[in-house]
């Protein structure tokens, strides 16, 4: 796993290209039925979904490999809120258990790869090369 500190921009972390695609599930399906229309929910679990990028980025631009682990702990604990949300939507009937399944299997996927990247960040002195 050497090398993993030689990212040169955020967009080639995996975790941050995997969590586009969360966005895009978890807008997909918070537009329609009644979950379009539960904006509390609807925007908390966006809100969520969304934070996982966001903070990826913001965290690799600071550059410094224990301000990334902090960002990148935030960015963890928000695919965990997407996960919580999902239990909620289902429970409710805003979403069919395929549609939670494959979106709380994306949400802890991201989840794994974030705690792997903090695992190696965690391990490596160095710093983010630019």
């Amino acid at each position: 796993m050497k090398g993993v500190a030689t990212f040169k921009t955020f967009e080639e972390i995996n975790a941050w290209q995997n969590a586009r695609g969360l966005v895009k599930d978890v807008y997909k399906v918070t537009r329609s039925g009644d979950f379009g229309k539960d904006y509390g929910l609807k925007d908390q679990i966006q809100r969520a979904a969304v934070s996982i990028c966001s903070n990826i980025a913001e965290g690799f631009e600071r550059r410094g490999n224990k301000e990334f682990i902090n960002f990148l702990w935030i960015a963890k604990g928000s695919a965990a809120e997407v996960c919580s949300q999902l239990h909620n939507a289902k429970d409710i009937g805003y979403i069919t258990d395929e549609q939670f399944q494959s979106i709380y299997d994306s949400a802890k996927k991201i989840g794994g790869m974030l705690f792997n990247l903090i695992t190696i960040l965690s391990s490596d002195e160095r710093r983010i090369k630019q």
